[in-house]
């Protein structure tokens, strides 16, 4: 069960939630996102939360807080295929068009939209990215054609070493909040901040109050990331986290591999959040380390930091959900939904193209056979690479796919998430309802504006293929 504790308001469940969840003085009352609080009024300094301290760090402040507009510096910037040309153009017409990036080492740029196309203007925007990479000499382009060519943004920034724990990370995708799941600051801006940040390394924002929620338990295993998201975001609402971070923990969250802490940041954003967060453990250093010798300060929240609000939830009360059309709040148990008929089913995605994500697919497809068209994309090469030699029951995942009926994987990209040109693969083109592990489903979001595409798990997603219609996990898991 959630309860939300709004600054000022103090029902018995909200105020015994607040006890609980941060140690502090029950006699406080929980400081808004920026105003006046009791405690400043009684000259008591609050501690911070993990986003704010991380902000602080690269504003070079000892404190800062929710409302306040900061100059930070920038540890890494992300740009890919869609937003790329036009950040380019940008950085050119403000700085000169010699204009320099302030340092090549911190930029990262991943065609990985519209690569497998036919579309002219997709090539050419590829080919735009490509030049600019090779004019600024920049050693991180993941080149589409060549053997650098890695695939969805959002997965490779991690696999390829370029998220750490307490850095500042700024992508021109909205899905940038991914990071957050690795302990850091990460977050989507436009192509005009980006060319800002391009050319002087640093960026003007207002620090976002936090949201914190806890979920505690164990975990069942037809419940995963995508439906913890889900259910939080059917809640509180599109809107409800808005220009707010949220900050995820609990023995729950603790318990996670980092796939699927990435997927329940990546979705923050569809609670119209700044950011998604969640604090380095001995998980995210092994993950981290593996793929990076750079340094990095890892941070966690003060028992004390000021929250605009705190939910808590019971794992073993979560189930399997879905969103179903057209918003990513309209939320509603799978169990509940069997009524509802598909046409087709999509796994990939940021959000669900992880090999962890496949292997959930795997876990119910084997032995058994898919009743609508399944597509699916791999998130990266690393990702496709695993379906040959990662087994389930021992058989690889592919020979699973394969003898399921599923239509045979694509090569990694971003495919139909964001629709594309018609020839995309996956894409909808007529008036027809998709279940889908990806993380929007307003109208047109992947593809036609007549189809209806809903949210799910990937368990969600390979169970409701087997039945033709919206069907819970549980009815093939043991």
């Amino acid at each position: 069960m959630l309860y939300i504790c709004e600054a000022g308001k103090f029902a018995d469940a909200a105020f015994s939630c607040w006890r609980t969840g941060s140690n502090a003085d029950p006699t406080i009352r929980i400081g808004g996102s920026g105003g006046d609080t009791d405690n400043e009024k009684v000259g008591i300094e609050m501690g911070m939360t993990i986003t704010e301290k991380i902000l602080a760090r690269a504003a070079g402040r000892d404190q800062v807080s929710p409302g306040e507009n900061i100059w930070v510096k920038a540890d890494v910037l992300m740009t890919h295929d869609v937003c790329g040309p036009g950040t380019i153009g940008i950085l050119r017409q403000e700085f000169g068009e010699k204009s320099g990036v302030f340092d090549p080492e911190s930029i990262v740029l991943v065609p990985d939209h519209y690569i497998f196309t036919d579309d002219e203007k997709c090539h050419r925007n590829v080919a735009l990215c490509r030049q600019f990479a090779a004019e600024q000499n920049l050693p991180h382009f993941y080149d589409p054609g060549t053997p650098t060519y890695s695939g969805v943004c959002h997965v490779t920034l991690p696999q390829k070493g370029h998220c750490r724990p307490g850095e500042v990370m700024f992508g021109t995708d909205s899905h940038t909040c991914t990071h957050g799941a690795f302990g850091e600051f990460s977050t989507g801006i436009g192509n005009t901040d980006m060319a800002f940040a391009m050319g002087t390394g640093k960026l003007l924002i207002k620090v976002p109050a936090s949201m914190k929620f806890t979920i505690d338990g164990a975990l069942p295993e037809y419940v995963m990331g995508k439906d913890i998201i889900l259910r939080i975001i059917g809640d509180i609402g599109v809107d409800g986290a808005t220009y707010r971070a949220m900050e995820f923990c609990g023995s729950t969250v603790d318990a996670l591999p980092m796939s699927e802490r990435m997927t329940i940041c990546n979705m923050a954003i569809e609670a119209g959040g700044k950011n998604g967060i969640i604090a380095a453990d001995e998980a995210t250093l092994g993950y981290v380390r593996e793929r990076t010798s750079k340094p990095f300060t890892c941070f966690t929240s003060d028992a004390d930091a000021d929250y605009y609000s705190v939910g808590a939830y019971t794992a073993e009360e979560l189930v399997p959900v879905v969103a179903l059309p057209h918003s990513p709040d309209n939320m509603a148990n799978a169990a509940d939904c069997e009524d509802v008929k598909i046409d087709r089913t999509y796994i990939g995605s940021c959000t669900g193209g992880k090999t962890e994500d496949f292997e959930a697919v795997a876990r119910i497809l084997d032995g058994r056979k898919v009743a609508v068209d399944t597509f699916l994309v791999p998130a990266t090469v690393e990702v496709e690479r695993d379906l040959g030699t990662h087994t389930v029951n021992g058989r690889t995942l592919r020979e699973i796919f394969h003898e399921a009926g599923c239509i045979e994987p694509a090569p990694p990209s971003c495919a139909a998430c964001l629709g594309g040109p018609e020839d995309t693969f996956g894409r909808c083109n007529q008036e027809e309802t998709c279940i889908s592990t990806t993380n929007r489903n307003f109208p047109g979001r992947m593809g036609s504006k007549k189809a209806s595409v809903i949210l799910a798990s990937p368990l969600t997603a390979a169970a409701s293929a087997i039945t033709g219609h919206v069907t819970d996990p549980r009815e093939f898991l043991s």
